[in-house]
């Protein structure tokens, strides 16, 4: 079945880097208009509107600051003014920080929930109405955290497990309404703010051959199974979250790395503190 967006008006949150700006860039090739959202990345967001626009299509970028409710809620508005309506939204935004838990302050953990989990359930609050006259879909972006541990990601994997709950609580809510709701759980994905952990010089092609398909993904990867996901082609997912991990779950990996304390460190410039 295709994937046709022709038509469709479309919210990506957190299309300024990363998975969030491969998505936003498949829907615009699919043929759908665009509002790109971002909170820090603006020069990333408008990298995304001008190449979707110089391809012929619909897209504008908005800033909104995930921390709060109240800009998001004023940015729902503004969304919904440029795109004449809204067929489908995609919360991509997010922030990730690994931490000991004993050194986890009360500060990094609310900002994590914040943005994680609080900004994406009212950003749908403030939606409903339109993706109700629409009969429109939320796709929530997740993590293979929600479903394996991994060393210092209490926080991190916590958000992630709600938003799996919440894909499917929500699911059940809303499809009396004619909304459908359904999630993707991505794996190792080769985006910015790894590139900046491993170094230029990282070998992406040896760290794929760790994966057994063969290869780390690229945010166009996730992008095409939202598009999925959003079109008649995925109508029968409902409440259901995707694992696209590259099979990374599906392996048994003994050993004892578990029992060492990470020597990255995420979530700087994001987390308080980090």
């Amino acid at each position: 079945m295709s994937c046709d967006m022709n038509g469709k008006r479309v919210v990506v949150t957190g299309a300024g880097t990363g998975i969030g700006q491969g998505i936003a860039l498949e829907f615009a090739r699919q043929g759908a208009a665009v509002a790109v959202h971002y909170s820090h990345s603006a020069t990333g967001a408008e990298a995304v509107v001008k190449e979707i626009v110089a391809g012929g299509g619909k897209a504008a970028a908005f800033k909104a600051d995930f921390s709060q409710v109240t800009p998001l809620q004023a940015m729902a508005g503004e969304v919904v003014n440029f795109l004449g309506g809204l067929d489908v939204l995609v919360n991509s935004a997010g922030i990730t920080m690994n931490r000991p838990m004993g050194q986890t302050t009360v500060e990094q953990f609310d900002a994590l929930y914040a943005v994680n989990v609080r900004a994406p359930y009212f950003l749908c609050q403030a939606l409903l109405p339109e993706l109700e006259k629409s009969r429109g879909v939320i796709v929530n972006i997740s993590s293979i955290h929600a479903y394996e541990g991994y060393t210092e990601h209490s926080v991190y994997a916590g958000t992630r497990g709600a938003i799996v709950s919440f894909t499917r609580q929500l699911a059940i809510e809303l499809a009396p309404r004619g909304i459908r709701v359904a999630g993707i759980a991505p794996g190792s994905v080769r985006v910015e703010n790894q590139e900046k952990m491993v170094g230029l010089n990282a070998d992406w092609e040896a760290a794929g051959r760790n994966l057994p398909a063969g290869f780390v993904a690229l945010p166009r990867d996730i992008g095409a199974v939202a598009v999925f996901l959003a079109s008649p082609g995925g109508r029968y997912i409902v409440g259901q979250t995707l694992i696209v991990d590259g099979g990374t779950t599906s392996w048994m990996p003994f050993g004892e790395q578990f029992k060492q304390p990470m020597t990255a460190q995420f979530g700087k410039g994001y987390a308080p503190g980090v």
